[in-house]
């Protein structure tokens, strides 16, 4: 068989590297490590913030949507079941006990729409 040659483009590798070192770092900013229990309070502030718990950080207002709310609240359940067995015992109950607040608050906001 004759083999096709690709003609491949790495122009791209040059340009990211470029806009790296193009890019200014901030000075004094120090990134959180990312990690499960980092990533699983950031989507549970999100959450809290279409509840209306929490004033939206971009705008400085109380915003409440439930469709988001129940997004997030789901995709922190299916995280809960897709990696039950694979995490730490405080990474474990931090989750249980994350998704049962946000799930009682959902739970309370639903009354209050009826």
């Amino acid at each position: 068989m004759d083999e096709i040659k690709k003609k491949v483009d790495e122009s791209w590798k040059n340009q990211v590297e470029k806009e790296k070192q193009d890019t200014p770092v901030k000075e004094g900013f120090i990134p959180p490590e990312a990690d499960f229990k980092f990533f699983i309070t950031t989507l549970t502030l999100q959450a809290s913030i279409a509840l209306g718990h929490i004033a939206n950080p971009s705008t400085g207002k109380t915003e409440k949507d439930p469709a988001q709310a129940k997004f997030l609240i789901d995709t922190l359940a299916m995280l809960q079941e897709k990696t039950k067995g694979n995490l730490t015992k405080e990474e474990t109950d931090l989750l249980e006990n994350l998704l049962y607040e946000l799930r009682l608050a959902y739970l309370g906001k639903e009354e209050n729409l009826k």
